[in-house]
């Protein structure tokens, strides 16, 4: 099913024994543009801490209503490796967090998910990730492992082949194997505010330093996309998640 994300912001989170918080943000992969964690804020359960929650643990949203279930108990979350605030989430902290809760690596095995096409719902059986990639004598791979906020991204500006106008608003979700399928622009029209979606392909870079999104398409190409309708996915008019 296709979802908004900022529609998701600030939704809670269910773990098997209990609350655990809040939907805080998404990082996804900028280069097969896969959300690979929910980012949770912890609220007053553990204060102060944000933790990341592989879609492994989540499988279809909503199954339980309206608070998103995660497949994991409060104790395994709370001993989960801490991820360091404001710092990106290198490769290192990946493998130590994959090999926590015994999930294969995504970044292994040549499908968006390592050896599947998508999440693997329950810990698979059999060797962890650690001792297939020693038997491999895999190195360990440093930095930045191309993980982005799309909080972060939200706000930045579109950088046509013709000239910068409007900025990111939100992503389309697919919550089966969720990529994100469309990246919605708000054309910043003075007269009418008209968002629209793009696909993914269609951004050659994001440029952090510039707060800008790049595109393969000049503005009148981009006003002519398709039309992002927020009543498809569930938005009122007016949200401040959306419409700020």
């Amino acid at each position: 099913m296709l979802r908004s994300v900022t529609k998701l912001f600030e939704d809670k989170l269910g773990a098997t024994d209990g609350e655990i918080g809040r939907v805080n943000d998404f990082y996804f992969d900028d280069q097969n543009w896969a959300v690979r964690y929910l980012v949770a804020d912890t609220g007053s359960w553990m204060p102060g801490r944000l933790v990341l929650i592989s879609p492994h643990a989540l499988g279809p949203l909503y199954q339980g209503g309206r608070i998103l279930l995660v497949n994991l108990t409060r104790q395994q979350i709370e001993n989960s490796p801490p991820i360091e605030l404001h710092k990106p989430v290198s490769r290192q902290y990946e493998e130590e967090y994959h090999r926590y809760y015994g999930w294969p690596f995504y970044w292994q095995g040549g499908q968006l998910w390592g050896m599947s096409a998508f999440p693997v719902v329950s810990p698979p059986p059999g060797r962890l990730p650690d001792e297939q990639s020693s038997a491999k004598g895999r190195k360990k791979e440093p930095g930045d492992p191309h993980l982005r906020s799309t909080k972060a991204i939200i706000g930045y500006h579109i950088q046509a082949t013709d000239e910068v106008f409007g900025h990111v608003t939100d992503f389309v979700l697919d919550d089966k194997d969720w990529t994100i399928r469309q990246v919605v622009l708000d054309t910043g029209h003075w007269l009418q505010r008209k968002r629209v979606m793009i696909s993914p392909s269609r951004i050659n870079r994001i440029r952090w330093d510039e707060s800008k999104v790049y595109v393969d398409l000049t503005k009148e190409a981009v006003v002519g996309s398709p039309v992002f309708d927020p009543v498809a996915f569930g938005i009122r008019e007016h949200d401040p998640r959306i419409f700020a």
